[in-house]
C-alpha cells in the first residue's frame, strides 16, 4: 500500500525556485526541501538566500543559494549549471519570481508595461525552457510549476500589465505541457488568490483589503503554507498523471466571481 509520505516525496530530486528570498517563494523551498528535495535558492538578494540556507541546512535539509536577476539570460544559465554541479539535474522548477504593478491602464508607460511583462511572463517561458532542455538532454522526467494568480484568470481595475502576464503564464503552461507530456516533463501551474506578502502587504492591510477580504467566500487572505499542498501535488509523484493543469487556491474567490 502506497503511503502518503511516501507518493508525495521529494526525496532525492533537485529543485530550483525563482524568487526564493522572500514571500511565497521562501515557502515554497522551505517546502520541497522539508519534503527531501535539494533546493537552489534563487534571487537578487543574495543575504536573504543565505540566511533561508541556512534555516533549511539547520532543519536538516540541504539547499545552495545563487544570485541572480530572472531577467538576464546569462544569470540564468549560470543558475542552472550551479544546480546541476550541486545537485544533479534539476528535475523540479519552480518559476515564482515576480513583480506587481499598480495604476490605471491610461497612465501606464511602455517601460512599466515592459518590465513586468518581462519579469511575470518572459522570465517564466526562458527558465522553463532551460529547465527543460536539461530535463531532455538528461533523459530525466521532472516538472514545471509555474507561479501564475487568479489575476490571470479573472480581470481587475489596474493590473492590466500584471493580468495580461500571469494570463500568458496559464496558456503558456499549456502549450508547454502539450509539447512535453510525451517525454516525461509535467508543466502545471498554481494560480494564488490574495496572500499577504512584503509586495503587497501595506495594501491588503489597508481599509482597501478589508473590502477584497469580504468578498473571498472564506473570510480571509491566503496563510502561509496554504500553497503547500498544491506544490508538492504537482511537483512529486503524487501528481505523475497531471499536466497542463492551473490549481486555483484562492478561497474561493474565482467561483463567487464566474458564478
Amino acid at each position: 500500500m502506497t503511503k502518503a509520505a511516501d507518493l508525495f516525496s521529494l526525496k532525492g530530486r533537485a529543485a530550483l525556485v525563482t524568487g526564493a528570498s522572500s514571500g511565497l517563494g521562501r515557502q515554497f523551498a522551505r517546502a520541497l526541501a522539508d519534503n527531501g528535495a535539494s533546493v537552489a535558492l534563487v534571487a537578487r538578494r543574495l543575504d536573504r538566500l543565505e540566511e533561508l540556507k541556512k534555516e533549511i541546512e539547520a532543519a536538516g535539509g540541504k539547499a545552495i543559494a545563487i544570485e541572480a536577476d530572472v531577467t538576464d539570460r546569462a544569470a540564468m544559465t549560470r543558475a542552472f549549471d550551479a544546480a546541476e554541479k550541486a545537485f544533479g539535474t534539476v528535475t523540479v522548477l519552480v518559476n515564482n519570481a515576480g513583480i506587481a504593478h499598480g495604476g490605471r491602464a491610461t497612465d501606464m508607460t511602455p517601460e512599466e508595461w515592459r518590465k513586468v511583462l518581462a519579469v511575470n511572463l518572459d522570465a517564466v517561458f526562458f527558465w522553463a525552457q532551460e529547465g527543460a532542455r536539461r530535463m531532455l538532454a538528461a533523459k530525466a522526467k521532472g516538472s514545471i510549476v509555474n507561479i501564475a494568480s487568479v489575476l490571470g484568470l479573472m480581470a481587475a481595475k489596474g493590473a492590466v500589465a500584471y493580468a495580461a502576464a500571469k494570463a500568458g503564464v496559464v496558456q503558456t503552461t499549456k502549450v508547454l505541457a502539450l509539447e512535453l507530456a510525451f517525454k516525461g516533463v509535467r508543466v502545471n501551474a498554481i494560480a494564488p488568490g490574495w496572500f499577504v506578502t512584503e509586495i503587497n502587504d501595506d495594501y491588503l492591510l489597508s481599509e482597501k483589503g478589508a473590502e477584497i477580504k469580504r468578498e473571498i467566500p472564506m473570510g480571509r487572505f491566503g496563510n502561509e503554507g496554504d500553497l503547500d499542498g498544491a506544490l508538492l501535488l504537482l511537483a512529486s509523484d503524487a501528481g505523475a498523471y497531471i499536466t497542463g493543469a492551473t490549481l486555483v487556491v484562492d478561497g474561493g474567490q474565482v467561483v463567487q466571481i464566474k458564478g
